[in-house]
């Protein structure tokens, strides 16, 4: 007997302008941001990969059960593009980018959220709430 998944899924994508060049050049350092970030936000990382670039530059992909989790760096532009795409209704990608946000602290962001798998695409903008990290 098959399963039926609902086809739901939320993607928020942020542009972050305004953040520090090492922390955007430093993939070891964005790959377990980006690790806490899914657990924060419930999902089951299944896979990590980063990449550090030469001079400069870094991208992270995180495959999840849920979708995925992906952040490319332009260190020397102090800019970094963060994505997060999760399928069903229990994890929110949001809370992930909120994480991501929280952490990188950009002196500017714009972000969207696009609701899938219902029909039409749906376009909203999601309000970013950066949490004081206790550390």
């Amino acid at each position: 007997m098959e399963t039926e998944y609902s086809t739901f899924g939320r993607h928020v994508a942020v542009d972050t302008w305004g953040v520090d060049f090492e922390l955007l050049n430093n993939a070891d350092w964005l790959q377990a941001q980006m690790v806490e970030a899914a657990e924060v936000c419930g999902a089951t990382v299944l896979s990590v990969q980063s990449k550090q670039f030469e001079p400069q530059g870094a991208t992270v992909l995180v495959m999840l059960s849920e979708s995925h989790l992906s952040i490319h760096t332009y260190p020397e532009r102090g800019f970094a593009a963060l994505d997060c795409y999760t399928c069903g209704e229990t994890v929110d990608p949001q809370l992930a980018i909120d994480f991501m946000v929280s952490v990188l602290k950009p002196e500017t962001f714009y972000a969207k959220k696009l609701v899938r798998g219902m029909g039409e695409l749906k376009v909203e903008t999601p309000e970013i709430k950066q949490a004081e990290l206790v550390k």
